[in-house]
């Protein structure tokens, strides 16, 4: 007897059986002899496609559900525990970017000092989600609650300031770094401008507006000479799509702040390293290469000029990020109607002490005690500056900001803790 597989296929490829063929032929006719068999079978296949349809709706409709990061009675919950003041006079604070090196700093500080801390990131792949998910676990260690979402979800901002009633809003999330603009240009417009405007309209509609602080950066001042940098100095020349993101969100900001009553600080930040740092910084992939006895590229300037940044220690940003917040004063606006006047601010955020590349790559080998393999070439034009220094004096006068971890003493730390979290002893991998 032919089995099943004999029966629908041809025992010999590319060759067909008439007679079977004929049979199915023969068999079907039957089949489809009267035209009330056909209109049963139409109306069958309708009835199994409408079924196939709802069953698969319903599938999908509940997959949606089910896999949202957001929403829900103990969703909420979470949200107001983690956004819970306990000192007096404390902030409840959103805190964008609360995955990344400095939102998992300042965020901890916040939580430290007893202010009601919330996060929000989307932890993207710009560079290895496990460290952001490290970062994440530490905060949830103490007491901090992590929302995965995106700052262009409007519905999940709304739905934040719904829950609760935030004082303030420390936006950090971003996507940073001025070489990947090249690679990615629309992720910068996408998280740098729509993302702070979703947010800016967020925060004009709630009631009460909380007060906003928010990260620019130090690539604004771009082609700029003058030394140190200073606010009041031009920002028109941006070298970098990424720095020409960062002036268009302070042009922005200024708008929310002039129509709609928020109250704004800008933070320029300049060249943040330290413990749970970002791989894609020179310093971390430096200590990288430095102990996998691969080679790491120097780049020099025009006229073999070594390149030089103003290296802020994560402490002493955090501490400019408290002070601003501490200072920032209240929002004027109410039902995104601005009522009165509301401070806008930028701040230069450095350490006023430039260090050369090389001089970096020195600390890094005595820390490491290694030698390190080094390529020296020019630098490409990929929106890099030759230099960055940074004039402090109106953060030291509105709010005392005054950095105090020199290079040497910032890397020490941040090589412990690179050691220790990749798993090195004595400079060997140990896992």
């Amino acid at each position: 007897m032919p089995s099943l597989e004999d029966e629908l296929f041809p025992s010999t490829p590319g060759k067909f059986k008439i007679e079977r063929s004929n049979t199915m032929n023969r068999q079907f006719h039957r089949c489809f002899t009267s035209t009330s068999t056909m209109f049963l079978w139409a109306l069958f296949l309708v009835a199994l496609t409408a079924s196939y349809l709802s069953v698969q709706s319903f599938v999908d409709s509940g997959s949606r559900y089910f896999s949202a990061s957001w929403g829900g009675i103990q969703w909420e919950k979470h949200v107001r525990s983690s956004a819970q003041i306990h000192r007096s006079g404390g902030m409840s604070v959103l805190v964008t970017g609360a995955a990344g090196f400095v939102g998992t700093h300042v965020s901890l500080a916040l939580k430290k000092r007893g202010d009601g801390v919330v996060g929000l990131d989307n932890f993207n792949n710009y560079y290895d989600p496990s460290l952001k998910k490290a970062r994440k676990a530490l905060l949830n260690s103490h007491g901090i609650f992590v929302i995965e979402g995106d700052i262009n979800d409007a519905k999940l901002l709304a739905k934040l300031f719904d829950a609760v009633a935030f004082t303030h809003v420390m936006h950090l999330a971003a996507q940073a770094g001025v070489r990947y603009a090249m690679q990615n240009p629309h992720s910068y417009v996408h998280s740098n401008i729509a993302g702070l405007v979703t947010l800016l309209e967020a925060c004009k509609s709630a009631n009460p507006q909380p007060s906003i602080v928010w990260a620019s950066s130090s690539s604004v001042y771009g082609l700029n000479e003058n030394v140190p940098f200073s606010e009041a100095d031009r920002t028109d020349q941006p070298a970098s799509l990424y720095a020409a993101t960062k002036k268009a969100g302070e042009e922005i900001a200024h708008t929310y702040n002039h129509i709609y009553g928020l109250s704004i600080t800008g933070l320029r930040f300049f060249t943040v390293y330290g413990p749970w740092g970002r791989p894609d910084m020179a310093y971390f992939s430096f200590t990288r290469n430095i102990l996998q006895g691969k080679p790491i590229t120097v780049y020099r300037g025009k006229n073999h000029v070594d390149l030089a940044r103003d290296f802020t220690y994560i402490d002493d940003i955090v501490k400019g990020c408290l002070g601003s917040l501490d200072t920032s004063g209240k929002s004027t606006g109410s039902g995104g109607k601005k009522r009165g006047p509301a401070p806008y601010r930028i701040f230069n955020l450095g350490n006023t002490s430039p260090v050369t590349v090389p001089k970096l790559v020195n600390i890094l080998e005595r820390h490491l005690k290694v030698k390190a393999r080094k390529n020296v070439i020019e630098m490409p034009g990929n929106g890099d500056v030759p230099f960055t220094h940074a004039n402090i004096s109106s953060a030291q006068k509105e709010f005392g900001y005054r950095p105090t971890t020199d290079l040497q003493t910032g890397l020490k730390k941040f090589v412990r803790w690179y050691l220790s979290y990749y798993g090195y002893n004595r400079g060997k991998r140990v896992n």
